[in-house]
């Protein structure tokens, strides 16, 4: 790194709100490098060594990139794509962008040719900034089909330096570009610094698009430093957290969870070297706030019991001691019951020899603040991590509200609420038993779309498309989407995704959609999960050669079917799942039949198996099934499966 710019004469050069804080995100970073310069902000893994920023030194970096990118061209009210897994430089180049007073619009990287196109049609992106060759390979491709970006700005060099095509530069150069310009115009950096005002775009998102084409969302500096400052007041951030930046970076989760709060709550922001090694790296960095999705929890549920599998004897004997007592006075404790002298010692002793090495297997040790939203979580994840003593909570928002509305506080954890609202936030249900939220975190509008902007917004009430009721005390329950619920051909009311996230609890199926609308009884189409499923039959000597080999094992099916037998008993006759069939692969985000963010696409699944679907309801046992596949080239092919149909019975 170079000589950072000099902080101290930024001082309270930055915009500021009514108690005295950073406006902007820019703003954060240039007041973290001149209160506490020489504390770390950023931490990433290269070669198994961690690397590290100081607040001086990311400004420096912010700073000289944004004055690059000016130089490339980058106006005001521009978008930047970004795409790229979670690296230090990429979150350098959001910050830049913002300096500008342009904005970031990150991308998934999974993302394939066909489909980037969507996520660039708000803000006219002609620059964009790639994490290695194989992104740079997508852009190159889009340029060709729409012209856009003109300019590929690029952070591993790997397998790029022969390429010649116009506009492709490193980002190192840039960043040099624009400290040449911070050398010769005294005056721009304070300048950059003051630029970005509280109501610009802090960054562009996009939608799940569960129903069509993902709407953008653009999020401003005022949105997101309201949100982050009302989950302080409650007590969901705290400053100089430990924070490990592993998600999407196009997902809210990251922008607002990591980047936000990393930078205006002055925290260490740790990132992986790859997604590979993610969870090894999660051990090493033991963060203090770790926010995940459940699947993401189940998978980690299911590590821990193919360890104490694979374990000692006696390891495996003191699990199926401890975990079970430990599960059952979780639940005496969340329903406000004392625990007895006998349980109090048993825990302590517990927490010892189990509890204490789990959590330090999963780096989790120093985890004060652990979430879940975006989906239900299964109440036996749930518990077994509350058990081991990591305080996990729900919380619930959206894109649309900074990902922050309501949250679980300790001594207020219920296993079917998602808390109450934070401060700061106003939450109501309205007569058609919609959720509405209204606070200074809540978006302006989609971009270049009033008419969907006219049906979110009414009277600064974001209407949020959830289905829900409060309880008495304040806390909010949430049922699924309004645009879901859906009558029987006997009129039968009823949310696909209510009944589809309680059979998700089970950690042997990892997606399904529920069928019904207009018919006379709910039939069900099972993905099952590879990994859990897979281990299950592996400690009964079940032999299996591939996913669709497993899912379609009679044991496998015995197995599920037991699954929805459980969720059908707290079902109302008429909608209880009456036949299933277990899927030969899971749902494909690269097929469309769910996004990126995991939401089942339910038109595309129903055009996509509509053989399967007729099947289910005219009493088949069996359906030959020709199922077009994507492969990671973009070719597509035709794999045929014999699937089988069971009755749920019970």
């Amino acid at each position: 790194m170079n000589a950072p710019v000099s902080a101290t004469s930024l001082i309270r050069a930055w915009p500021v709100t009514s108690d005295g804080g950073p406006a902007t995100l820019v703003a954060g970073v240039a007041c973290n490098a001149a209160e506490a310069g020489k504390r770390t902000g950023f931490r990433e893994r290269d070669y198994g060594i961690w690397r590290e920023w100081t607040w001086s030194q990311i400004l420096d970096e912010v700073l000289a990139l944004a004055a690059g990118f000016e130089e490339l061209g980058l106006k005001p009210g521009a978008a930047l794509t970004v795409v790229g897994d979670n690296r230090v430089s990429i979150y350098l180049a959001m910050l830049a962008a913002n300096a500008l007073r342009a904005y970031p619009s990150p991308v998934f990287s999974d993302v394939p040719v066909q489909q980037f196109s969507a996520y660039m049609r708000h803000g006219a992106p002609d620059i964009a900034v790639a994490e290695d060759q194989e992104q740079v390979d997508k852009l190159l491709e889009v340029r060709e089909q729409t012209g856009r970006p003109s300019i590929i700005v690029y952070d591993d060099k790997r397998g790029l330096g022969a390429y010649e095509a116009p506009g492709i530069h490193a980002l190192e150069e840039v960043a040099a570009r624009g400290r040449a310009r911070l050398r010769a115009e005294p005056g721009l950096a304070a300048d950059l610094v003051n630029r970005a005002r509280p109501e610009d775009p802090a960054v562009l998102l996009y939608s799940s698009g569960t129903t069509g084409l993902p709407k953008g969302v653009p999020l401003t500096h005022r949105n997101v430093v309201s949100g982050i400052a009302n989950a302080r007041k409650g007590g969901y951030f705290k400053e100089n957290e430990i924070l490990f930046a592993y998600l999407p970076t196009a997902w809210v989760g990251d922008f607002v969870f990591s980047l936000g709060a990393g930078v205006l709550l002055r925290a260490t922001i740790n990132i992986p070297e790859r997604q590979e090694t993610a969870l090894h790296d999660l051990r090493e960095v033991a963060p203090t706030f770790y926010l995940a999705a459940p699947r993401a929890w189940d998978n980690m549920l299911t590590r821990v019991q193919v360890g104490i599998a694979d374990s000692t004897p006696l390891k495996r004997r003191l699990f199926d001691f401890f975990m079970p007592r430990a599960i059952a006075m979780e639940r005496k404790r969340l329903a406000g019951q004392s625990l007895s002298l006998l349980e109090r010692l048993i825990d302590a002793f517990g927490r010892v020899t189990i509890y204490g090495p789990i959590k330090d297997f999963l780096g989790l040790t120093r985890a004060e603040r652990a979430f879940t939203g975006g989906e239900a979580m299964g109440e036996d994840t749930f518990l077994f991590f509350r058990a081991l003593g990591i305080r996990l909570k729900q919380f619930y928002g959206q894109t649309e509200t900074c990902a922050l509305s309501a949250a679980q506080t300790e001594g207020n954890v219920r296993l079917h609420t998602v808390g109450r609202a934070m401060p700061g936030v106003e939450v109501k249900v309205d007569g058609n038993g919609e959720i509405l939220i209204r606070s200074e975190s809540v978006f302006g509008g989609y971009a270049d779309n009033p008419d969907a902007t006219a049906d979110a917004l009414s009277d600064g009430w974001l209407r949020t498309g959830d289905a829900g009721y409060m309880e008495d005390d304040g806390n909010l329950v949430v049922l699924g989407r309004v645009s879901e619920l859906v009558e029987t051909k006997d009129g039968e009311r009823y949310i696909p995704n209510f009944i589809e996230n309680r059979i998700k609890f089970s950690s042997y199926i990892r997606n399904v959609c529920v069928l019904g609308a207009g018919r006379a009884d709910l039939t069900a189409i099972v993905c099952i999960d590879d990994e859990a499923t897979g281990h299950w039959a592996e400690v009964r000597s079940l032999s299996y050669t591939s996913y669709a080999d497993l899912s379609q094992r009679p044991e496998v099916y015995e197995l599920v079917k037991g699954v929805i037998r459980h969720v059908n008993e707290t079902q109302p006759e008429a909608l209880k799942i009456r036949r299933f069939v277990n899927l030969h692969k899971d749902f494909d985000a690269d097929d469309g039949e769910i996004t990126r963010t995991r939401k089942l696409r339910r038109n595309v699944i129903e055009e996509h198996y509509g053989k399967l679907v007729d099947a289910l309801y005219d009493g088949s046992e069996r359906v030959t099934f020709e199922a077009k596949i994507t492969y990671d080239d973009g070719t597509t092919g035709v794999l045929t499966r014999e699937l089988r149909i069971h009755e749920v019975g019970g």
